[in-house]
């Protein structure tokens, strides 16, 4: 194996990356260039947002992988966890022995060069990550921050710099990705079943996360929700294991400064207390989990301030409060996609049962005089084969829910175990609105005659199911300006 190395500067650097469309790799794209190095890439033609990211970046990349991306200037490339040594690029980059990085490693050997921040968990790593950006931002912490997702309040980019003395970045759990990070804090969100493709079994989920939480220091936070079972289950573990790190809980069941009350939902606003500040704090964008992110973040941001002896400034709250009403989401984050014809078009990458209910129940309360109509594509074979039932269950909060076919992950092939009816008959089951589309065109004629003003319509899951809502905003915003 050729050396794996990224030098102290990266000015000047050529680096390549392969899959660069990836939201991860996109992100750290942007990352890199940050930082000085000339960056390049290549992935599939298939079209993506994280086009648009690229483009208004200026970093050039190739729309197939061919040996010949990797030219004589390329000084080390960085590949996606989905591609192997059987990709084209990567077999020639061991040919000329040019350093080669998984990007889990790369991010790791970032991570290790500062104090580090690393927010974990099956739901909530990327709108936490954003949150926690954007309050260090207001609040002055010396921070860069990596995000899996374009966020408005980063100017539309993935990433933000507000100096280089610490780095917070959204870490995954998938094979266990996250143990090449070297976190100084960790944010856990949730522990329950995912990526059972991998994984065993929860046992297997809690125990990559225990092995995660076990990378922190002496004297490092772990900052866990204390409304979410297997987030508590794992701290509690921990305590046992760790005495030497602290437990900082947040939620409206935790004890201390991060405990949340006055939750509600009005005027366009979710606002809340913690007990930490004697005023509300408020988010502009709908859902209790939102509010729990919320406050993760700003437990993070507190409690490095602390240390650096800020933590008193009386102007702190206000700086806080700040930032989170000036967040306005991510990509593909309960993101509004815009209004035409009096429907409303949304679009959200919720693409497990508790991501879908929860996300579903804060539109319906934040939205009480909207119609809901979901159009939902669920995300691997294998993900949708093992959480059916818990699947079928998750739409309640819909007044009518449109499903597509699986949107399968390029790890995994079509083995004939389940499809995208499978999922329809068990939601119908559950649901007493339910359609089954066989394409997006069938589904876009069917929005066209039966989408109406005063509705809220949202594409939701891990696939390509956003461009239906893309089209049919277009096309409605079209007609009402005839």
């Amino acid at each position: 194996m050729d050396k794996k190395t990224l030098p102290a500067s990266l000015k000047g650097f050529r680096v390549h990356l392969v899959g660069i469309k990836g939201t991860g790799m996109a992100a750290f794209a942007e990352l890199l260039q940050r930082r000085g190095a000339d960056i390049s890439g290549s992935d599939i033609d298939e079209k993506f947002y994280t086009d648009e990211v690229l483009q208004r970046l200026g970093i050039p990349y190739e729309e197939s992988f061919r040996a010949e991306n990797i030219d004589d200037e390329v000084q080390l490339v960085i590949h996606s966890a989905a591609y192997g040594s059987d990709n084209p690029e990567l077999s020639e980059a061991h040919k000329r022995h040019i350093p080669v990085m998984v990007y889990t490693e790369a991010l790791g050997y970032i991570s290790s060069l500062t104090e580090s921040f690393g927010v974990a968990g099956i739901h909530g790593k990327t709108t936490t990550t954003a949150l926690a950006g954007t309050v260090a931002g207001a609040a002055g912490l010396e921070a860069s921050v990596l995000v899996g997702s374009a966020v408005p309040s980063f100017g539309g980019f993935s990433t933000a710099h507000f100096g280089e003395k610490y780095f917070i970045a959204e870490t995954c759990e998938y094979k266990r990705h996250f143990l090449a990070f070297h976190p100084r804090s960790i944010i856990l969100t949730s522990i329950e079943p995912d990526h059972l493709d991998y994984f065993k079994d929860i046992d297997d989920i809690l125990d990559a996360f225990l092995s995660y939480i076990d990378r922190l220091p002496a004297g490092g936070d772990l900052i866990y929700c204390a409304d979410d079972e297997g987030a508590v289950k794992a701290a509690d573990i921990m305590k046992s294991r760790r005495a030497d790190i602290n437990y900082i809980p947040y939620g409206t069941s935790a004890d201390g400064p991060y405990r949340i009350s006055s939750v509600r939902e009005e005027s366009g606003l979710s606002s809340f207390r913690l007990d930490r500040f004697s005023r509300d704090m408020a988010l502009r964008i709908p859902g209790h989990h939102l509010v729990l992110d919320a406050a993760a973040a700003v437990a993070l941001v507190v409690r490095t301030l602390e240390r650096e002896g800020r933590g008193d400034d009386p102007s702190l709250p206000d700086k806080i409060a700040e930032g989170l009403r000036s967040f306005a989401g991510s990509r593909r984050r309960s993101e509004i996609v815009g209004e035409a014809g009096g429907i409303l078009f949304m679009d959200d990458y919720a693409h497990h049962p508790t991501a879908i209910n929860t996300t579903l129940e804060g539109l319906k309360k934040f939205y009480p005089g909207r119609r809901i109509v979901v159009d939902f594509m669920s995300h691997t074979y294998s993900r949708t084969a093992a959480l059916l039932e818990e699947f079928a269950a998750s739409f309640g909060s819909a007044d009518l829910v449109l499903l597509e076919d699986i949107y399968a992950s390029a790890r995994e092939k079509f083995n004939g175990t389940i499809t995208g009816r499978d999922l329809y008959e068990r939601t119908a089951a559950c649901h007493g609105n339910v359609r089954y589309f066989n394409n997006f065109e069938e589904t876009e004629r069917f929005c066209r005659s039966h989408l109406k003003d005063g509705d809220l319509f949202i594409t939701m899951g891990a696939g390509n199911n956003w461009n239906i809502g893309k089209n049919l905003y277009n096309q409605f915003k079209k007609e009402s300006l005839s």
